[in-house]
């Protein structure tokens, strides 16, 4: 015995054809009614999106990705509420079409680029582990143009934006997070993460091993003056904590997450133009080339990846000239923290 269907959503002739068919397989030898019950068994075990999405995070994104949380996080936000539910197996392109549309449509183009490339990735380890025969995907381009940021604080909004560091509703260690970024121009990730054991105090230098590193190396950063008095005072609000700025909770660091969000929530008592985190490190990059600080040297401050033969072979570390260009940036910097004062103390001597 077998169900052929519901009437009368199957109609008295389509459920002769299907007899027909099943008879068929019965007179060679088939059973139509076992087919059926495992087809529907297959059915109920295909995994929902939220269940690949939970799979991929764990088998391939956490073992491989340092910023396997932003792959969560995007997933979560954008992909499990819209298509969660849903087998993976019955996810069409046109699904995937509507979802990227939604973010992009929501003002967020940059959002949508990332979110494309985090479901490709996802779908392609579901065919890897034969989870799907192909991916929904194929034939679906980038919902949005990428372009690149040219965006760089003038001398002005950089004293701006370091005054009200002292100004805005957060905590004392973001602030100095914020600082130490903008004194050293390393990454987000890589400034927020420190650990106390990564720096010699008495070397001045903070060494952020491989792992860390955007580029899989470990990055020796020579610390002056201005940087030093900035973790000495991260020091004293850390206390035993193993991380210079810890977060609010647990044994976390803070989060990069809230280094973006603290930009955006206060971006009207900050009173700049818009800017991201990021725009701190290309300023900073900017301002020093403008000195007249070879491009090399400051790459190798930024701890950028190099092509071409030549970088196999020169093996220098360039610490010296990190540290002077480091050194020289500070005061560079010192001097546009401390213009406008500067000013009023030679208007009143006048």
């Amino acid at each position: 015995m077998m169900t052929l269907g519901s009437y009368p959503k199957l109609t008295l002739a389509e459920a002769r054809a299907k007899a027909a068919k099943a008879g068929e397989e019965v007179s060679k030898g088939n059973d139509p009614g076992r087919s059926w019950v495992e087809k529907k068994k297959d059915d109920r075990k295909a995994p929902t999106i939220e269940g690949l999405v939970e799979e991929y995070l764990e088998k391939w994104a956490k073992p491989r990705k340092k910023t396997w949380r932003e792959d969560e996080r995007i997933l979560h936000k954008d992909v499990i509420p819209f298509i969660g539910r849903r087998k993976a197996k019955d996810i069409k392109k046109r699904d995937l079409v509507l979802l990227l549309d939604a973010v992009v449509d929501r003002g967020s183009p940059i959002a949508a680029n990332k979110t494309y490339e985090i479901i490709r990735k996802m779908f392609d380890f579901a065919v890897s582990r034969s989870l799907l025969e192909y991916s929904p995907c194929i034939g679906i381009g980038k919902p949005s143009k990428p372009t690149a940021r040219d965006r760089i604080l003038d001398e002005k909004e950089v004293k701006t934006f370091w005054g009200k560091l002292d100004e805005i509703p957060i905590t004392k260690g973001t602030a100095l997070a914020f600082k130490l970024l903008l004194v050293l121009g390393q990454r987000r990730g890589e400034t927020v993460s420190i650990e106390w054991k990564e720096l010699d105090l008495d070397k001045h230098t903070w060494t952020i091993p491989g792992e860390k590193a955007k580029n899989g190396n470990p990055h020796k950063v020579p610390l002056p003056s201005l940087a030093m008095e900035i973790i000495l005072e991260a020091k004293e609000l850390a206390k035993n904590n193993r991380w210079v700025f810890p977060g609010l909770s647990g044994d976390k660091c803070l989060s990069p997450r809230t280094m973006s969000q603290t930009i955006i929530k206060n971006r009207e008592l900050i009173g700049i133009d818009h800017f991201t985190v990021h725009d701190l490190r290309r300023t900073m990059a900017s301002l020093m080339t403008g000195m007249g600080i070879p491009r090399l040297t400051v790459s190798k401050v930024l701890n950028h990846s190099e092509g071409g033969t030549t970088r196999i072979y020169d093996r220098h570390t360039y610490d010296a000239e990190k540290l002077q260009a480091l050194e020289t940036w500070q005061r560079k910097l010192r001097n546009i923290l401390t213009e406008e004062k500067a000013k009023v103390v030679n208007l009143k001597r006048k």
